[in-house]
């Protein structure tokens, strides 16, 4: 916490800066001339970076005031005419006089900026600009590296996210319609590869962290709606960094009927996992290649065909680690370190395949209607056989001692085996059918869907521990294993879903807005039939001055297992699992106003969610391993605020802050406490209640800053800043009760800093005829600072025995500091 201070110090020097920097001024005036020496009228002159600015009169003539005593770049622009930049260091109180020329350029149209109060009006909405992306600093990058920015994270290296105390299971991904999903067996972010999503390809991004609608699938925490880009034109883009490399390519056909938008991308994360605490032989590697084929039959109807093909592989052969951490308490207080030396290799492999095919229809104005058929198919492999040696104990820290860095008083020492094959292979076919009826004041939706699951695990692992010369647990007449999971599950399930939803506008002055809805959910597995009615609601008081839109949502949600959810810690399945159910609420405001010549929004949204039916899990790493029970009731309630703005003109930024509490109880979650005496021998014992847990998800402050900014006399040198801080998290100790909670992982805090610069822009008439970058829109450079203060963050712990059988937590942890290049070119 802190840290907390001097980031809102940060925060709140931009806005005051830059009000002092308005109280000295100097003054600019001239006359603006065109080729023939004529004065040109309406002239718009600006300041760099700021809205606002002034025009040339009749004469041509034109006066402003600027900053003094720093440099500013003047902006002139007028259509037909190529935009003109001119620098000026001015003192304060002095005032200059210019003469402009401005030379006639290709014909720039004016933008037009349209206001869209639709995605102010739904609760839980939040709407992400995609061509932020590419520029986020981020490992993982993409859209959700922006959407991290808003919820907050613990792990750079997945793509994956919590949403309001939810876990990674509980999220929906659409992409034009199309529900996709991601492998299951992934361990750590290091075995993930690429996110499904392309960004390069995405046209609209909505998430929805909470309060989504009822044309939304059955998943408690949250959606992400996706919609690629139907291109109007031919063009692309390609990038290659040290972690990724990536093309697109969009175009139509002459007659305009037929559109493509193909990517192809490739990732290794080589670099981030050589810098790991374990050292070794990575060769991770991911490749995906995507493209949406549309064709329009003529004015009513139109088929587009969606497809994803995605191959990774992540191998790993481990030689040591050196993992150290400090203790301290009032009897005990040390350096402790653990030095592992590794036997083995693990290969994994994940292939994905998707294929989607959807009708539109559109026989009148106000119906629509859209048929769509799609294929899933998901088969994964885990070959793990490593073994390791290790020795424990504290750790010598004075570089002058010739020990430095080695284990000086040994705790303990021992050995460890970890085994797995596992397969996995899934397969959804999904049949669909969504419509839209528009009746002035009523917008009515409805939807009804099957889906038929085939799901074929094997699953084969387990782990060998000794501790000092003794087996882990001791049984000195038999071999035992500390753990052992082998079973085998072939599962057939069939759903059936719907929806129907009217959107109701009360009068013309849109002042008073409802989404009203419900959805079905039956699942042949367990002969479940869900029903789940939602209600949205948005009001704008018109005679208020201010720009002001109050929201709120309350509905039931429910989330049918699929897969992980319906095997116990054991790997048994329970195919009789419920669905996991919750209500929720939620209401807040969405704002926007100006603060001197900037716009800005700001939006707050408090939530409250009930849930019952709840599988308990842990986490450890990416992996969630649940109970296979219904064994939990649970809430998360907690605030959300983001305030959004331009610190500087054409460069978005925004802040997210968030305040949560969810816990859970447990049922049959008793234990003993026992007396001992003396000789350390238990003579008394009490039954004790679990009661109420912090949830593995619980988080109670997050911060979130995603700044853009470039350099007062050039706009094509910008800086990127990506700021995450999350307070503390419980992490559990595997199959005990009294010690769920029983250690903490310390707050996340990362910094990512981007530089970029323009090194062809978008004017092309000065380029040559034969010149190989003629046909190029523009090509930027990056230069990357990952983990910029170089904050060892824990993600989860390894637990250990010394001699007296005490057991310690050696924290594993992620990314040090590290760089980054990268090539953007359009075209």
């Amino acid at each position: 916490m802190k840290l907390l201070k001097p980031i809102f110090l940060i925060v709140l020097c931009f806005f005051t800066l830059s009000s002092l920097a308005q109280k000295k001024q100097a003054v600019i005036s001239g006359v603006v001339l065109d080729e023939n020496e004529k004065p040109l009228l309406g002239v718009s002159v600006s300041i760099l970076g700021k809205a606002g600015g002034v025009q040339t009169k009749d004469s041509g003539q034109f006066q402003i005031k600027v900053p003094s005593d720093r440099a500013v770049a003047l902006v002139f622009s007028y259509q037909g005419y190529k935009t003109l930049q001119q620098n000026f260091y001015l003192s304060e109180g002095e005032s200059e006089k210019v003469t402009i020329r401005l030379e006639t350029g290709a014909k720039e149209l004016t933008t037009v900026v349209v206001t869209d109060k639709r995605s102010r009006k739904e609760a839980g909405l939040v709407v992400v600009n995609p061509k932020n992306a590419i520029n986020i600093p981020s490992p993982t990058g993409g859209i959700e590296s922006l959407i991290k920015v808003i919820v907050g994270s613990n792990n750079e290296l997945t793509s994956q996210y919590n949403v309001r105390g939810g876990n990674y299971d509980e999220n929906l991904i659409y992409v034009n319609d199309f529900e996709v999903f991601r492998p299951y067996l992934v361990r750590s972010g290091q075995q993930e590869g690429l996110s499904f999503i392309n960004p390069e390809m995405a046209k609209n991004v909505n998430f929805y962290n909470g309060g989504f609608q009822a044309r939304y699938g059955d998943k408690l925490s949250s959606v992400l709606d996706i919609q690629y880009k139907k291109p109007r034109s031919f063009g692309g883009s390609a990038y290659v960094s040290l972690l990724e490399q990536g093309l697109h390519l969009e175009g139509t056909s002459s007659n305009k009927k037929f559109t493509f938008i193909a990517g192809i991308r490739n990732r290794s994360n080589r670099n981030l996992l050589g810098s790991q605490e374990t050292k070794g032989n990575y060769v991770p590697s991911a490749s995906d290649f995507q493209a949406l084929l549309t064709y329009q039959f003529n004015a009513k109807n139109s088929l587009e065909l969606f497809s994803n093909i995605s191959r990774t592989t992540f191998s790993l052969e481990p030689s040591y680690s050196q993992l150290t951490s400090s203790v301290f308490s009032p009897y005990f207080s040390a350096n402790l370190g653990l030095d592992i030396y590794f036997e083995g290799k693990e290969k994994d492999g994940y292939k994905t395949n998707m294929v989607g095919l959807s009708f539109l229809q559109q026989p009148r104005k106000d119906l629509r209607l859209k048929w769509m058929l799609s294929r899933f198919e998901d088969n994964e492999q885990e070959n793990i056989d490593i073994s390791g040696s290790y020795l424990f104990g504290e750790r010598e820290f004075d570089k002058s001692q010739p020990d430095f860095g080695l284990i000086n008083n040994p705790l303990g020492a021992g050995l460890y085996q970890t085994y797995a094959r596992n397969k996995l292979n899934i397969e959804v076919w999904n049949i669909s059918h969504k419509g839209s009826y528009d009746k002035g004041a009523h917008y009515i939706q409805w939807g009804l869907t099957g889906e038929r699951h085939q799901i074929n695990d094997k699953l084969h692992e387990w782990q060998y521990q000794d501790s000092a010369g003794y087996n882990v647990p001791y049984n000195p007449s038999s071999f035992t294993l500390s753990s052992v999971l082998k079973s085998r599950a072939n599962i057939n399930a069939t759903r059936l879903s719907g929806y129907v939803q009217d959107n109701i506008v009360f009068n013309d002055s849109a002042d008073f807005s409802m989404q009203a809805g419900a959805r079905f959910n039956y699942n042949d597995l367990n002969n479940e039939f869900l029903v789940s009615p939602r209600l949205g609601f948005s009001y704008l008081p018109s005679k208020w001055k201010k720009d002001i839109i109050f929201k709120g949502a309350i509905g039931i949600y429910s989330q049918p297992p699929f897969y992980r959810e319906l095997r116990g810690y054991d790997g048994t399945v329970n195919k009789k699992l419920r669905a996991q159910k919750s209500w929720q609420v939620s209401g807040g405001f969405d704002y926007n106003f100006k603060s001197g010549n900037r716009a800005f929004r700001w939006t707050t949204e408090a939530y409250y969610k009930n849930m019952w039916d709840v599988v308990s899990y842990d986490i450890d790493n990416v992996r969630i391993r649940y109970s296979g029970k219904n064994d939990a009731k649970a809430y998360a309630m907690g605030i959300e605020t983001r305030l959004f703005g331009e610190l500087v003109k054409d460069a978005e930024s925004w802040i997210s802050v968030g305040f949560m509490r969810t816990r859970e109880n447990l049922t049959n979650d008793t234990y003993y406490n026992y007396k001992l005496d003396s000789l350390n021998q238990p003579i008394d014992s009490s039954l004790q209640q679990g009661g109420w847990f912090r949830r593995p998800s619980d988080r109670f402050f997050t911060f979130g800053l995603f700044l853009q900014d470039y350099l007062s006399t050039n706009k094509n040198s910008k800086v990127f800043v990506n700021l995450i801080y999350g307070s503390n998290m419980p992490y559990n100790i595997p199959g005990s009760v009294k010690y769920r909670n029983g250690l903490i992982i310390p707050p996340y805090i990362r910094i990512d800093l981007g530089f970029s610069v323009l090194l062809l822009d978008t004017d092309q008439s000065n380029r040559r005829s034969h010149s190989p970058f003629r046909s190029f829109e523009n090509i930027w450079a990056s230069f990357e600072v990952f983990n910029l203060i170089d904050r060892d963050n824990t993600i989860s712990y390894l637990l250990i025995k010394d001699f007296s059988n005490t057991t310690y937590a050696m924290p594993n942890r992620l990314t040090p500091r590290l760089l980054n290049l990268k090539l953007v070119a359009r075209f």
